[in-house]
């Protein structure tokens, strides 16, 4: 979709688009514009700006796009307000299972988008749309609240329809796993930015805390098997083995979904490795808490936007860049003299080979033809865009490099963390 800009170098702006009550005659939900004409002033020409007629040229495909948008908007927030009048308060139960907590039913927890229902719908609420990957408890949305609170998060059942959300404009921004402190990198989501012309915008750090999750009434005697995301799995199996849990581990899809599988299903013999807020949402006990095998486990995960921000220098920043050489690895030496050289320090560097299936992509200015690249390395440094001597370092790398792009430069998360307790 293209972005909409507003017409600054004419005289038509829209001034407001509000119900029509009472100078004409509409249907209910109707909506009339209302627009001003302004007299440009900057060259004394009274015929610089556009008339709404037949004048307004190529503006006009943008203009009537921009209508439809806020038209869409406008009955939104109505049919919402609407809602919000006849909505009663009720008590829950969960499964069949009393409760005093306020816990969502089942049915009506948000599924996951997929890609069948990505479609390019301009429609947004009062807050912020963050898109994650998983469903509701998942630690991405966790992330997601922790770098936007009050937001509203999206589940997505693929990273791919995280991506694909915001491009649409069906979400404002997507937060991502990219690294765990013990698992390594999440290479997926590297490759997709490569794919996709997202920017990153900001980082946030997230301990993971891993809980034990059944049914209520369930003991660990009980137990012949354990479900949850692979790395949960391997994060906790020393853990699993001395509490002698004598199960078969078993791997699914995110740690949530185990969570929200159990409690579908009605699964007494199974637990799930999951988060305390899954527990709370699918009504299950937490048989154990804290089971990670290290307590400085930590996932890092990025914020993903269609625009770049502006980079500052008043704040510690962390800048993402990936290249490229046809000539392999023999050009990485130089890259990092580039850095060292100006005491740029560097936070992650790594190498993605792509021999078996070389990736094809076009640099930032979208100059030439598409080329493939057997290795790909993605290197982070903590130096804002907005240094000279960040520039520099870019300036000489890319004299060094076939192809590189800037993934973002973004305030680094300083946030103070407090290890789990064994």
């Amino acid at each position: 979709m293209q972005a909409l800009t507003p017409p600054y170098s004419t005289g038509l702006c829209l001034k407001s688009l509000v119900p029509t009550s009472t100078s004409h005659k509409v249907g209910p939900g109707q909506l009339s514009v209302h627009y001003v004409y302004r007299f440009d002033s900057s060259n004394g020409n009274p015929n610089t700006g556009f008339h709404l007629g037949s004048q307004i040229g190529a503006n006009r495909a943008d203009w009537q796009s921009s209508c439809a948008i806020l038209a869409s908007k406008v009955v939104s927030q109505q049919e919402e307000k609407d809602k919000s009048r006849n909505k009663s308060d009720s008590i829950t139960t969960v499964n069949g299972h009393p409760s005093s907590m306020d816990l969502v039913p089942l049915d009506k927890i948000p599924k996951p988008l997929t890609i069948t229902d990505l479609s390019p719908s301009p429609t947004h609420g009062s807050n912020l749309r963050v898109a994650y990957q998983g469903v509701p408890g998942a630690y991405s949305e966790a992330a997601a609240g922790k770098a936007y609170p009050n937001c509203e998060a999206i589940p997505c059942d693929q990273f791919e329809v995280a991506f694909q959300a915001v491009e649409l404009w069906i979400a404002d921004r997507a937060v991502l796993p990219v690294e765990n402190s013990l698992g390594g990198s999440i290479h997926r989501n590297y490759d997709l930015l490569l794919r996709h012309r997202l920017h990153i915008v900001g980082e946030v750090q997230l301990p993971v805390h891993h809980c034990l999750l059944a049914l209520p009434g369930v003991r660990k005697e009980f137990l012949t098997r354990v479900i949850s995301h692979p790395q949960a799995l391997s994060q906790c199996e020393l853990t699993i083995t001395k509490l002698g849990l004598n199960v078969a581990r078993e791997a699914v899809d995110d740690t949530a979904g185990a969570a929200e599988f159990i409690a579908a299903n009605s699964l007494r013999d199974t637990a799930a490795i999951a988060s305390a807020r899954a527990a709370e949402l699918y009504g299950l006990d937490i048989l154990f808490d804290g089971i990670q095998d290290d307590s400085s486990n930590v996932t890092r995960f990025v914020m993903l936007a269609r625009e770049p921000i502006i980079p500052r220098t008043d704040r510690p920043f962390k800048t993402s860049i990936v290249f490229a050489h046809e000539k392999g690895t023999s050009v990485l030496f130089k890259v990092l003299s580039a850095f060292a050289f100006r005491n740029i320090s560097l936070t992650k560097i790594e190498s993605r080979p792509h021999r078996n299936m070389p990736i094809r992509i076009v640099d930032d200015a979208n100059v030439g033809t598409a080329k493939h690249f057997e290795y790909m390395f993605y290197v982070d440094f903590e130096a804002s865009m907005a240094e000279v001597r960040a520039q520099n370092a870019l300036a000489e790398v890319q004299e060094f490099t076939s192809f590189l792009r800037v993934l973002g430069s973004y305030p680094m998360d300083m946030t103070p963390w407090t290890p789990s307790r064994e």
